[in-house]
């Protein structure tokens, strides 16, 4: 089998892929397996609710240039913000690697 984000080859019974870290098919999420380097979905959309104007939520995922400008821009005077809470809910945002955001 290979991992659908980094294309190398793993263990067709692997959870999760050992280069990259990103869930393979065989994740359940109702194990109690954390994939490594993975951002909490619900801390990374109270960061953007609360403080989203200052790009904090970037900063948390690792999205360090974008934050940059979010907080001198102010969230893009709040529609950046606004783009990325949306991207969160719907589960489309992505940290600073390119992976999803992980759900407890």
């Amino acid at each position: 089998m290979y991992c659908q984000n980094c294309w190398k080859e793993i263990d067709d019974k692997a959870v999760i892929c050992v280069n990259c870290g990103v869930p393979t098919k065989n994740f359940s999420h109702q194990s109690n397996i954390v994939p490594p380097n993975s951002f909490d979905w619900l801390t990374t959309l109270l960061l953007c609710i609360f403080f989203g104007a200052f790009g904090v939520h970037s900063f948390y995922t690792r999205k360090y240039g974008v934050g940059i400008f979010q907080l001198l821009t102010l969230g893009g005077c709040g529609i950046w913000a606004t783009v990325d809470l949306i991207m969160i809910i719907i589960g489309s945002f992505k940290d600073g690697n390119g992976n999803p955001l992980f759900r407890k």
